[in-house]
């Protein structure tokens, strides 16, 4: 049976992490968050007190970087940051780091190596635009900015959530800006993608909706 790649895009708190891990684990796939690069490698430019304006040396730290990002573990240069990179503060780190062109290059090579055997869930902001625009099941979720913020506020994976709802909101509506005005890569709905609001839908039926569309495939 073939091997799909599978493209979850979508902007903060719209799912993509809840339903990309839980379709993964049903097809028995690889789950792999691209945002969690960009946290570490932001991360990793902060620890080692590199510049975020320096694009070039933050994207050759990208591009040396022993990088894991799967099965539930972040890790970078032997730095296990699973839980460092869920602030706030790396919140911003990634947000910067994501709109540099030379960065984005680097890890989007790395994405393809890694899903372009397939058997993989990659979950991001380009996936399906950039990362791998042929890819055989695209889907772009996506929730009211309210929703999406009440959900990241009760977020127990996003540490500083207890700032509470209406910080939580003005830092998503801050990242959606960043991430849809970007020149490289902007977040958008790509060719061929379903696209799924999940503001009233249960976890386990927006999940069901995307495993129904995989199995389309798989016929």
């Amino acid at each position: 049976m073939k091997r799909l790649i599978i493209a979850i895009d979508g902007p903060s708190g719209a799912g993509k992490g809840t339903v990309s891990r839980a379709v993964a684990q049903t097809l028995g796939y690889r789950h792999i968050d691209t945002g969690a690069m960009y946290r570490a490698v932001g991360w990793k430019a902060h620890h080692d007190h590199i510049p975020l304006h320096d694009e070039a040396a933050v994207a050759q730290l990208a591009r040396s970087a022993d990088l894991v990002v799967e099965g539930g573990v972040v890790a970078i240069d032997g730095h296990d940051v699973t839980t460092a990179i869920r602030t706030p503060e790396v919140d911003k780190l990634a947000s910067t780091v994501a709109r540099l062109p030379q960065v984005r290059e680097v890890l989007v090579s790395r994405q393809r190596a890694i899903g372009e055997q397939g058997g993989v869930v990659m979950e991001g902001r380009d996936i399906g635009s950039v990362v791998f625009p042929n890819a055989d099941v695209k889907i772009y979720l996506d929730a009211s900015a309210e929703e999406r913020a009440r959900r990241r506020a009760h977020d127990a994976a996003h540490a500083g959530s207890e700032a509470g709802q209406a910080a939580v909101a003005e830092a998503i509506q801050a990242r959606d800006l960043s991430d849809k005005t970007r020149a490289a890569s902007p977040l958008a709905l790509a060719p061929g993608a379903t696209h799924i609001d999940t503001t009233d839908m249960a976890i386990d039926a927006v999940i069901d909706h995307v495993l129904a569309l995989v199995r389309g495939k798989l016929v």
